[in-house]
């Protein structure tokens, strides 16, 4: 037995006795075009096979490094400022990789600055004139009381002075500053000089998101699908135009004609804008312009320039809507020399309910969610009028904060938007209008936001699965230099608790 046994192994067995190797013998009639023919072939496919190997070792390094990368989640409601957050921190960490994407932005700032031209305020004042307050009148009398060197309020000037602090316009549609001002004929010559300019944009939004093209022609706000790498075409539509212009300078393509119509449009939208009777249709109508996300309107006189370069901050405050969840990855380039060159995974989400399931995939393996919750107590919500926006945002961090999936989650909670709380408690707008249980408390900032931070707390205390820390800031991420600090705070706390869970520290 073990003779048999040592002969079916042994050493004296030779490659005619291996099948694979008969296999692979040439035929013995083989000529030299089918040997140089078969040579060939070997060698392409030992090239593909040290491709694929190659491509393993890519991808399993790959995923090393993702499971070492830092991995953020930015949830909250549409227009609770995630994308904004998200250019912070690319501003704040990686500012080469936000200052490469400056053209793209140009853009999507012009968008938004023709959204707001104010033609759809006006086209309902036509259609349904709203009726203005009547004014005061002050009597023979009460003209006698007053002291001496003032002016009748709302008085416009008399000798053709031009009122102090008001640079001259060349259009200019009302002189006076009264509510009652209407709109008149010279208005409606202005808003057929600024329609070309929604031609325009019709034009560029879908050559730029063409997915969009069976939407209403007009929408509120320029939006993007995640993943349709929107930056990529229209830097390649900007390149093109570079191109032609580079030539014999013939007729110019979409890009250039946006900047080159909002330049001739410029003094029709100024004047539009700081018009005393647009302003008093705006009031009377309840709208708010410099409220709304992507608001460049106080700009449009440097904005609707053939020379505009966008600033960091035009960049941040611009209005982009995410359609669906978006992956955007870089390296810290900024910030203490055991945080340079990590990477770092930011997912920015769509935040209106319909697109809240998408979500949930996103919820594993995470190692911190920013949370952003404006304190709109007064405001409902854009898909929802029935509901109360800070009443959504607390049902959203309750969910969040009892998520299994996301126990292992620090969740840093952002109370954005504090200029527009400010600006609204300045107006004499009560919490406890929207909010009965916040009773007969102070109406100022401090004891609003300390009377929402203890809910959150407590919501965050009460419903996690198990106890971790409650991070809480008060922001307005338009404000990139305040925002900076705070992120470097953010960054630093969720760098350590990372590294020390992948026990590098």
């Amino acid at each position: 037995m073990a003779k048999g046994h040592g002969h079916a192994n042994g050493p004296q067995d030779g490659p005619q006795d291996d099948p694979l190797a008969k296999v692979l013998q040439p035929p013995p009639d083989e000529s030299p075009e089918q040997r140089a023919r078969r040579e060939q072939q070997q060698r392409e496919a030992t090239r593909v096979s040290l491709q694929i190997d190659e491509g393993i070792q890519e991808a399993r390094k790959a995923y090393e490094r993702r499971k070492k990368a830092v991995k953020i989640l930015l949830l909250g409601q549409a227009e609770s400022g995630k994308s904004t957050t998200l250019k912070n921190f690319q501003l704040a960490f990686s500012p080469s990789h936000f200052r490469n994407e400056r053209l793209a932005w140009r853009t999507i700032i012009q968008l938004n600055l023709i959204r707001q031209v104010l033609l759809e305020v006006l086209e309902e004042e036509w259609a349904n004139p709203t009726e203005a307050p009547p004014q005061p009148q002050l009597s023979e009398k009460a003209r006698g009381k007053l002291p001496m060197r003032s002016s009748v309020p709302n008085a416009a000037p008399t000798n053709g002075a031009k009122p102090a602090g008001n640079p001259t316009r060349s259009i200019r549609f009302s002189a006076q500053a009264q509510p009652s001002a209407s709109l008149t004929d010279v208005h409606r010559r202005t808003r057929t000089r600024l329609l070309p300019l929604l031609a325009i944009e019709v034009d560029l939004t879908m050559k730029l998101f063409p997915e969009l093209a069976s939407a209403p022609p007009v929408m509120k706000e320029v939006c993007v699908r995640a993943g349709n790498g929107w930056k990529d075409v229209l830097m390649k539509l900007q390149k093109e135009q570079k191109d032609k212009l580079k030539g014999k300078g013939n007729a110019a393509g979409t890009t250039d004609e946006l900047t080159t119509v909002l330049d001739g449009c410029r003094e029709d939208i100024v004047g539009l804008w700081e018009d005393q009777a647009v302003k008093a249709v705006l009031r009377r109508h309840g709208v708010r312009m410099q409220d709304m996300p992507g608001f460049f309107l106080n700009d449009s006189a440097r904005v609707a320039t053939i020379a505009y370069d966008p600033t960091d901050d035009d960049i941040v405050r611009a209005r982009l809507r995410t359609l669906g969840v978006e992956e955007h990855r870089f390296t810290m380039e900024s910030g203490m020399s055991w945080a340079s060159g990590s990477e770092w995974y930011i997912y920015d989400v769509g935040g209106s309910r319909s697109m809240r399931p998408h979500w949930i995939p996103y919820f594993d393996d995470v190692q911190a969610i920013i949370f952003l919750a404006p304190l709109a107590f007064n405001l409902m919500l854009e898909e929802d009028s029935k509901v109360n926006r800070l009443e959504d945002s607390i049902t959203l961090w309750r969910e969040i904060c009892g998520n299994v999936l996301l126990q292992g989650a620090t969740l840093i909670l952002f109370f954005n938007k504090m200029d527009i709380l400010q600006a609204t408690l300045a107006a004499g707008i009560r919490v406890a209008k929207y909010v009965p249980s916040y009773s007969d408390q102070p109406n100022d900032v401090l004891h609003v936001v300390k009377y929402f931070r203890d809910k959150f707390r407590g919501y965050h205390k009460r419903l996690s699965p198990k106890a971790r820390p409650f991070y809480c800031h008060e922001t307005s991420v338009i404000d990139t230099r305040a925002t900076a600090v705070i992120l470097v705070g953010v960054r630093e706390g969720i760098l350590r608790s990372h590294l020390q869970s992948v026990n590098v520290i």
